[in-house]
């Protein structure tokens, strides 16, 4: 599966001038609700990311996410895998499950994101459910930014990255984009743009 392709099929992977969540600068964007707005292209990412969590071994009983980015990835995930799906919402300083979810010791249990970037949102979620007393399997997401390795990958993770290197990160594909500090943004340094924010909240 061309992975690039399917995200730029649904105008997912933008270019222009953008300002991240972490204050630096790029010329690309993944926007993956995008994607995950058509039931039959999630369905797609979804059956092959749980066919690769399958040919490993890895056996799981549940698919959790944290909320909001992970949930619809999460749920198409879940139901790939014919396991539960449930999520987890933010809290001061960390991650909590509510609305009456409930997990069992030792149940197995797959973080998923729709991006994996650093993975500081995912190891929050990983976090909360070990508190509970669930076991953490496996990381997934559709796209990874290229910080952490992923199964499959040549590349080597990034000292940015949270994820712990004893636990799989499956994902579809890395998206390695530049990034600069603003201070150093050739587009800034062009004067013919200005960096805006395509994310959940413009």
């Amino acid at each position: 599966m061309n992975v690039e392709q399917v995200y730029k099929d649904a105008n997912a992977l933008l270019d222009g001038h953008f300002l991240l969540a972490s204050g630096n600068h790029s010329a690309r964007y993944l926007q993956s609700a995008k994607v995950l707005e058509y039931p039959k292209k999630a369905a797609l990412l979804t059956d092959a990311l749980a066919q690769m969590i399958r040919d490993a071994g890895v056996e799981v009983d549940t698919v959790c996410a944290p909320a909001l980015g992970g949930v619809l990835a999460g749920y198409e995930l879940a139901r790939s895998l014919d396991v539960r799906s449930i999520f987890v919402e933010k809290k001061e300083g960390g991650m909590e499950l509510r609305r009456g979810f409930e997990i069992k010791k030792g149940e197995k249990i797959i973080i998923c994101e729709d991006i994996i970037t650093t993975g500081g949102s995912a190891l929050k979620a990983a976090k909360a459910i070990e508190a509970l007393g669930g076991k953490v399997v496996a990381f997934a997401s559709l796209a990874n930014r290229g910080f952490c390795k992923r199964i499959g990958s040549n590349n080597t993770a990034k000292p940015e990255c949270s994820l712990p290197e004893d636990v799989p990160l499956f994902s579809l594909d890395d998206f390695t984009f530049e990034m600069y500090a603003p201070q150093d943004c050739p587009l800034c340094k062009e004067g013919k743009s200005e960096a805006i924010k395509p994310g959940s909240k413009s």
